[in-house]
């Protein structure tokens, strides 16, 4: 599940939080796009008590955003929940 919302600087950034179950897959699991420049592991999704686990991101207004999930073992997938969520982040609507 993809969440967005205004960034906290109030400058149209918008803040990204990228959220999937705790255990599907098993194992770490990092958000890796255009914004930490493709760079596995420094956007871990950490659990949550809700049965969750998630990180965000903040990008900057009209910056187009690309990413995918990189689990243990080098298995990349994308998310599960919904796939065009993306589009909406150049919606100063979201």
């Amino acid at each position: 599940m993809i969440k967005i919302c205004r960034g906290r600087d109030g400058n149209g950034a918008k803040r990204i939080v990228f959220s999937l179950p705790a255990d599907d897959p098993p194992g770490r699991v990092s958000v890796v796009g255009s914004f930490n420049n493709w760079r596995p592991g420094q956007h871990h999704l950490q659990p949550h008590t809700t049965g969750r686990r998630s990180t965000a991101v903040e990008v900057a207004a009209g910056v187009a955003v690309q990413f995918r999930y990189l689990a243990e073992n080098g298995y990349w997938f994308d998310d599960p929940d919904d796939p065009d969520v993306l589009d909406r982040v150049d919606d100063p609507s979201a």
